[in-house]
């Protein structure tokens, strides 16, 4: 892997996840990891965690309902948490799940 926190992430391919959001998926089996790319603006709707969700915010902030988080922030989403998230400035971040969400 690359130096993800010294900004290696942007030599990775990115495409499109949802509106203003892009992924470039690391890691794809029984767990899975990713880096999301938001636009400023861009956000997820609520989804329900089935298992546990690890955030690390690598450039900008991202914000849910308890909160925003800035840059080398690490966010712990437990199983059978529900959230929405967005980025008002545009963010990136490492994201690690053992399940996929479902969206409420």
């Amino acid at each position: 892997m690359c130096g993800f926190l010294a900004g290696g992430w942007r030599d990775c391919t990115f495409e499109p996840f949802r509106e203003g959001v892009e992924i470039s998926h690391l890691f794809r089996g029984e767990a899975s990891a990713a880096l999301l790319r938001y636009a400023p603006g861009a956000g997820v709707p609520a989804h329900r965690h089935a298992g546990l969700e690890t955030i690390l915010v690598l450039e900008g902030s991202q914000s849910d309902e308890r909160g925003t988080y800035a840059a080398g922030t690490l966010v712990f989403n437990p199983a059978g948490s529900v959230h929405r998230v967005w980025s008002d400035k545009g963010c990136v971040v490492l994201i690690q799940w053992a399940k996929p969400v479902e969206f409420v």
